[in-house]
């Protein structure tokens, strides 16, 4: 198993690319901590796993909730390994004037600064452990933007960024850090992307632009963060895996 005897922390792990996310890792022989704000949907998924995992429901905007979900996880795993800083959520396809200044707000908190409080949390655990591996979930709209997402674009362009600026800072502290940028893929927040209805129709007009012809899976994204996180990427840092069909081509 790729991951026999780590302990990960995947936030955002009660749905979508965050939970096949957390059944690949376990799957690999990892133990991990499935923090969502959504406590039922993190429950749910370790309940659908055999093997070790702790559910912790956490507002990742929330310095002290993050700091509390680390804490948990230490005190059940006894170490951390791996950081998925998966969480992340968008406004609605629509002019960037339209946007809100609350929507705004969320977009950069729950995409970035949740980075920030959970860097804080993790890397003097890791640090004093050895060492260490952080994915970041990006986007290609951080890479090839298109319009109607201008603001959630720009936080991503940020963590893609940061994961690259993170990963030489912390490499002396043999912590690894990489981002995977994924194309818009099989998700609920799907609809929010696209800013019309999810037909067939509008999908179609989407998937032409992707050159393998289809949208990314959360199997895609569980697949590349497991290689990131696994010994086999040890000289692996501060690359942007972008998982996306040939789309930023």
């Amino acid at each position: 198993m790729r991951l026999k005897d780590k302990v990960a922390i995947v936030t955002g792990g009660a749905s979508g690319f965050g939970a096949e996310i957390v059944r690949v890792f376990a799957r690999e022989g990892a133990s991990v901590a499935v923090v969502d704000i959504n406590e039922a949907g993190a429950k749910a998924v370790c309940e659908s796993i055999n093997a070790p995992t702790l559910p912790v429901r956490c507002d990742v905007t929330k310095r002290a909730e993050i700091e509390a979900a680390v804490q948990a996880t230490m005190e059940r795993f006894g170490r951390v390994d791996i950081i998925v800083n998966n969480a992340g959520w968008s406004h609605r396809n629509k002019s960037l004037m339209d946007v809100t200044e609350e929507e705004f707000d969320r977009v950069y908190d729950v995409n970035v600064k949740s980075i920030y409080y959970m860097t804080q949390a993790s890397v003097p655990l890791m640090r004093a452990q050895g060492g260490g591996v952080m994915i970041n979930i990006g986007s290609t709209g951080g890479i090839r933007p298109r319009p109607g997402l201008t603001w959630y674009n720009g936080s991503k362009g940020a963590v893609n960024l940061l994961s690259r600026s993170m990963a030489v800072e912390l490499a002396p502290d043999k912590i690894r850090v990489n981002g995977v940028a994924p194309v818009m893929g099989e998700t609920a927040l799907l609809e929010t992307f696209m800013g019309m209805p999810d037909t067939p129709e509008n999908r179609a007009k989407f998937v032409a632009g992707i050159p393998l012809g289809r949208m990314s899976k959360p199997s895609d994204i569980a697949n590349a963060c497991l290689w990131l996180a696994s010994d086999e990427a040890e000289f692996i840092t501060g690359v942007v895996m972008e998982v996306d069909g040939g789309r930023t081509i």
